[in-house]
This record gives structure tokens, C-alpha cells and sequence, in this order.
């Protein structure tokens, strides 16, 4: 059990001593990445590459978490995959044979590299969550041969893109948190992170260490200015289509809910974009019905949307667990359901709440409105309102009126009908809603339009903890 424990994160614990506030979101079809400026060049041969990351989409195509030319590290069709080869030189490329498909959690990866070593199994070492990677499904031409340059940290150019390749073809799609280069000294992985003592799990620690030479660290904590280094080397990334409504408070310290990217019904008609805040529905008309990657049976939580247009068939709502377990790949959609198996959602079509099968009260919304869901899983009741305005005379925070949940585990969840359409989600870590009024929980976290009922929360880990 503790080897398990201890190679899975899922975003990591609040009790950690060290917080990291702020991650970069990263989107593939945006081409969005972060360059190097350096005219200099580091270390070719000894260096380490540390970073979180949260994958938002899954597929058969490269994300690249850093590249040059044909050097690269990051995921190919879903395994970690790191290349060491330059312009032409022998392709000691490793990948891994497990996948890497957990779209819920950060995962850290540390990339240590010294060439100058005797034993060619010290040159390059791969770590995931504090454990080294050992089984590799593709070694190319295997480990470096001794005192081999590297395809990364060369001088006189810009192409050592974070997030992408530089002809932005590999672009990396999700969340990008706490990213070190240590320039001339192959670091372990305890330089970076830890375990944590009660649960197992891997955390963040901070780096103590030197940051010689071409060394960077990306921290995202200036919105003005988001490739600011940290290390105070002054090695200021340039910026690629990333600007301040990148900077995310999704963080392996602070992991925030997001849908689901593997579970939902119509798969192959819908995909996510945007940290998994965006759903794209495609041509035509088809239900589709998707939920977040948290199920929860107690505690109060909040979530946003934005109505697409006026009379437009988009359900914001909850789901009980149970039965979307065993109906995934049924056709269904929010509310219709009069034991209450398939939850509960204001219908954008109807300016009604669905409830039980049938529209059960009237609150007019129209294209550009805010609905939020307030789920109480405590009185296992579900509220609704719009721009702000609770339906059903309800007030979620002194338990008044609402619609009855079963007593299971429950999701928020959304249901979509018309095609070729983006729909915007806002679960309070990143959002592309145009917020106004920034409002927060209690606790002070998560970023909406209205703030949530008193003693309703974020669905993030530092809240889960506390009230999940």
C-alpha cells in the first residue's frame, strides 16, 4: 500500500510547508509558450529540469514541457517521453511504458542529466512524483555516451520554448507550475519535493539550492509579466501568446476541480480546452452530458457557468455518481429522472430548474448570464441562481427551499445539446468568463462573478481537506 500511496498524487496535500500560489495555463491551439532570451549558453552536459504539470488533454500527439529542435521532454501519446538528440547526433530518446492519463492531479517531473559520468545509467535519470522511471518502452540509441552535448541550454538563439516546440507543433495543453533549470549540477529529486509524512503523498518544497549559470525559475506570481524568473539571474522568458489571463491559481499545492476529459457521455463529439474550463461541442446536435473529476458526499460547494445565448439548451446542475457509472455511454441529460438518479440543473432553454422530469421554477436568464450551482451536501439539497439571484426563493446559506439530492456522491455536471459551440465553466481556479467582481470563498479562494453562499466553498484541495 505505500508503494501505491506513494507514487500517486492527486495535487497534493494543504498542510505542506511550502505553497506555491500560481501556475501558467497552457493552450496547444493558442500556441502558447515561453522562450528563452539567452544569448549565452549553459551547461550542455550537467543540468536539471524540474516542473509540475496537470494535463488537461490526452491523445496520440506530442506536448512538449520544454524543446529544442529534437531535444525534448514532456508526453507522447500519453507516456513521458525525454530526447537528448541534437541537430543530427545519435537519438538517445527514452519514453516510458506506463501512461500518464490522470487529467485530476499535478505531476512532477525531474529530468537530472550529467554526460560526464562513468556509468551511463547515472547520465540521465527521469523522476515522477519522487520515484525514479526505470521501465522504458523506446531507448532509441540508449543512455548518453559519456561527455555527449546535449541538444538543450545552447547559446545565441530562442528556441527553448516551455510548453511548446518552437514551430508550435507540440504543444503542451493544461496547467504548468514551480519550473527550474539548474544549469551545471545534476539535482535529485528531493531538491524539489517530498513526502508527506501523514499521507504518503509527494509535495513541493523549495529549492535551496545555487542557480549557476543559465539556471531559471518560472514561479507565474506577476500577471503583468509571467515570464519573470525568480532565480535572480534576470533570465525574463519571452512571452508567446501568454499574457496575465493565463496566471491560474490551479497549483500542485492547491489542486482545483476541473471536468473530467475521460469520462462523458458522446466522447468523441465533444473536446476541452482551456485548462479544461471550455467544452467545444462539434457539428451538428447531440446530448452530451459532462461532470468534474471530484465526487463529494459531504461539505458545501459552488460553481459558475456562463448561458451561451437566449433559450439555448445548456444544463448546469448535479449528477449522483452512482449512475453515471454505469450509464456513461447512454444517452442522458440532467434532471430527467423522478428518483432524482440523474440530479438536478437549471435549463437554459426553459428558464427553469429540471428537476425530477419535469420544470419545476421559473427564473428568466438570457445569453451572457452567470448561473451558479450551489451544492449542499450536508442537507443534500441543490441550489440555483442566476446572475446572482437564487430560483425557488431559495437561500442556500441558511438551507431554505432548494431541491432535494439523494444521499450519494455527487457531481457538478453540465449537459449540451447544439454543436459547434464553446461553453465556459468556472470551477474558481481558471476561467475564460469575464470576471468582473473577482469574489472569493470564505477562505479566500477560488476567482468568480458572485461570491459563493456563506459556508459554501471551492472545490479545490485546501478546502477538500477541511470540509470534503
Amino acid at each position: 500500500m505505500e508503494s501505491l500511496a506513494r507514487t500517486a498524487n492527486r495535487g497534493s496535500v494543504s498542510t505542506g510547508p511550502y505553497q506555491i500560489d500560481n501556475s501558467c495555463k497552457f493552450e496547444a491551439d493558442n500556441t502558447e509558450k515561453i522562450q528563452s532570451a539567452e544569448s549565452d549558453a549553459g551547461n550542455r552536459r550537467t543540468w536539471t529540469f524540474s516542473i509540475w504539470c496537470k494535463r488537461t488533454e490526452l491523445g496520440s500527439g506530442n506536448f512538449a514541457l520544454w524543446s529544442h529542435g529534437d531535444s525534448f521532454i514532456g508526453f507522447e501519446a500519453d507516456k513521458l517521453m525525454v530526447s537528448l538528440q541534437y541537430s543530427g547526433s545519435s537519438d538517445f530518446r527514452f519514453k516510458t511504458n506506463r501512461l500518464f492519463r490522470d487529467t485530476a492531479a499535478f505531476y512532477h517531473i525531474v529530468v537530472a542529466v550529467d554526460t560526464t559520468q562513468g556509468t551511463d545509467t547515472n547520465r540521465l535519470k527521469i523522476y515522477v512524483n519522487g520515484v525514479q522511471e526505470t521501465s522504458f518502452s523506446s531507448t532509441g540509441a540508449g543512455y548518453p555516451s559519456q561527455n555527449f552535448d546535449t541538444g538543450f541550454v545552447i547559446g545565441s538563439d530562442t528556441d527553448h520554448p516551455i510548453g511548446n516546440s518552437a514551430d508550435g507543433a507540440a504543444g503542451f495543453c493544461g496547467y504548468l507550475s514551480e519550473i527550474l533549470f539548474i544549469d551545471t549540477l545534476q539535482k535529485a529529486p528531493t531538491d524539489f519535493g517530498e513526502f508527506d509524512d501523514d499521507s504518503g503523498i509527494w509535495i513541493p518544497k523549495k529549492y535551496s539550492g545555487a542557480f549557476s549559470g543559465r539556471s531559471f525559475w518560472y514561479e507565474f506570481k506577476n500577471s503583468g509579466s509571467m515570464g519573470t524568473d525568480s532565480s535572480g539571474n534576470s533570465h525574463t522568458g519571452l512571452l508567446n501568446n501568454i499574457a496575465a489571463a493565463d496566471q491560474a491559481a490551479d497549483t500542485p499545492t492547491n489542486n482545483f476541480t476541473t471536468f473530467n476529459t475521460l469520462r462523458r457521455y458522446n466522447q468523441d463529439w465533444v473536446s476541452f480546452k482551456e485548462g479544461a474550463t471550455n467544452v467545444m461541442t462539434g457539428s451538428g446536435n447531440n446530448w452530451t452530458t459532462i461532470f468534474n473529476t471530484v465526487a463529494v458526499n459531504k461539505g458545501k460547494w459552488y460553481f459558475e457557468g456562463e448561458l451561451y445565448s437566449d433559450e439555448i439548451t445548456q444544463m448546469f446542475g448535479q449528477q449522483p455518481q452512482a449512475f453515471t457509472e454505469t450509464n456513461i455511454n447512454t444517452d442522458w441529460y440532467l434532471g430527467a429522472a423522478a428518483d432524482k438518479t440523474k440530479g438536478a440543473a437549471y435549463y437554459g432553454s426553459g428558464d427553469d430548474v429540471y428537476y425530477e422530469g419535469t420544470y419545476a421554477n421559473s427564473s428568466a436568464s438570457t445569453g451572457g448570464d452567470i448561473i451558479s450551482v450551489a451544492m449542499d451536501c450536508d442537507n443534500n439539497k441543490v441550489h440555483f441562481a442566476v446572475n446572482g439571484s437564487w430560483t425557488n426563493s431559495s437561500d442556500p446559506a441558511n438551507n431554505t427551499n432548494g431541491f432535494a439530492m439523494l444521499d450519494d456522491y455527487q457531481y457538478f455536471a453540465t449537459a449540451l445539446f447544439p454543436g459547434s459551440a464553446t461553453w465556459k465553466y468556472n470551477f474558481g481556479g481558471y476561467t475564460t468568463i469575464s470576471i468582473s467582481s473577482a469574489a472569493s470563498d470564505a477562505n479566500g479562494y477560488g476567482t468568480f462573478e458572485y461570491a459563493p453562499p456563506s459556508g459554501f466553498y471551492a472545490m479545490c484541495t485546501k478546502n477538500l481537506a477541511e470540509y470534503g
